[in-house]
């Protein structure tokens, strides 16, 4: 018998007189815990994000729809991006301005072919105020998981207000598990043991977060 085996027999065993539709966990965990601190309006809950995407060494900016478009266009030139990955359901009026060649989010696309591509282009899933994180799941406006962890420069735009959120509690209400979620707390970084901080370990070095009001 492997060990894996004597594990799972374990287990088995230990479970043996519990019910098949019991559910200890959630009974025994109380969830009247704080959703929210402070309160804050939407528009004080924008500009703490926009404060903790800041401190993370993430590039803020803050537009209209309708500034939009020639934004992205000038933060790829400013890269020199050739080549920009896009998510299947990226608005195509975000790319509208912009010259650089449309790499499409592909199954078959190994990851020597995205570590060519220069920058990508994504929406969001939420945004969470007090820990100044983006979070992705996936959608059409998002893509795989990959696109957003290998080019070294990622543009991500979200909707303000209606994809801020104040705190990691009201962010979970809003996403599905089942989902593949990446949380972005600011560009790629770890640290050594001697604290010397390596950017672009993980995912990209440069993280540029566009803020986008109603037009």
């Amino acid at each position: 018998m492997s060990s894996r085996e004597r594990i799972l027999g374990r287990v088995r065993r230990a479970l043996a007189d519990v019910p098949p539709d019991d559910t200890p966990y959630e009974r025994a965990v109380e969830r009247d815990y704080l959703r929210e601190h402070g309160g804050l309006s939407a528009e004080a809950t924008v500009d703490l994000l926009a404060r903790n995407l800041a401190d993370y060494r993430a590039i803020v900016h803050r537009v209209t729809e309708e500034e939009l478009p020639l934004l992205v266009m000038e933060l790829l030139a400013e890269r020199g991006s050739r080549y920009v990955l896009v998510p299947p359901g990226l608005p195509p009026e975000w790319m509208s301005a912009a010259d650089p060649t449309r790499i499409h989010d592909r199954a078959v696309s190994t990851p020597r072919q995205l570590d060519e591509v220069e920058s990508v282009v994504t929406g969001c899933a939420v945004a969470v105020a007090e820990t100044g994180t983006i979070v992705l799941d996936g959608g059409p406006e998002q893509g795989r998981r990959r696109i957003t962890l290998i080019p070294d420069h990622h543009i991500c735009v979200v909707r303000v207000p209606d994809q801020v959120v104040s705190s990691v509690p009201q962010a979970l209400g809003r996403l599905d598990p089942a989902r593949p979620l990446t949380w972005i707390s600011g560009p790629s970084a770890t640290s050594d043991i001697e604290l010397d901080r390596v950017e672009g370990v993980h995912g990209p070095r440069t993280l540029e977060v566009v803020l986008v009001s109603g037009g």
